[in-house]
């Protein structure tokens, strides 16, 4: 045998020598627990990420719920807004036509009002004219107690006709 493959030898003995003293040493048994417990830590960090998973999934599924339901209730509120704003304008609308029916009936009733008084004074002139003018004409013609007793009955009769 050469050297080399002597230093071979001695260096696979030496190795099975180190070997058996760490299994008589029990590393073998710590690297095992270590490896175990790396082992179980990393499961449970993935039942833990797991876990957080489904909780942010259930979040997520909660939110879109939560705006659905916001958008719904926004539309309901835009629908209910547009109704009253409807509702408004046809009341301001029917009032706005009740104001001016009222003031047309109001004015109509004053016109109706002047054109009496004014067909009253027109006929309370006359009168006084008729009256005026059947003195004169009377107090022309006739002369003393039977003058006066005439125009007196005729302006009478005068104003209780255009009256």
């Amino acid at each position: 045998m050469n050297e080399m493959s002597l230093a071979e030898i001695w260096v696979a003995v030496a190795f099975l020598v180190f070997v058996g003293i760490l299994l008589y040493a029990g590393v073998h048994r710590a690297l095992a627990a270590a490896l175990d417990s790396r082992g179980q830590r990393i499961a449970a960090e993935l039942e833990e990420a797991r876990r957080l998973k489904e909780e942010a999934q259930k979040l997520v599924a909660e939110f879109k719920r939560k705006q659905r339901e916001a958008e719904a209730e926004a539309e309901s509120i835009v629908t209910a807004a547009k109704a009253e704003a409807e509702r408004l304008a046809a009341e301001a609308k029917a009032k706005l036509e009740d104001f001016v029916t009222r003031r047309t009936k109001m004015a109509e009733d004053k016109i109706t009002q002047a054109e009496h008084q004014a067909i009253a004074d027109v006929k309370a002139i006359a009168a006084d004219v008729a009256a005026k003018a059947a003195e004169t004409l009377l107090g022309h013609a006739a002369h003393g107690a039977v003058a006066d007793r005439l125009i007196s009955g005729a302006i009478g009769d005068v104003k209780s006709k255009l009256n």
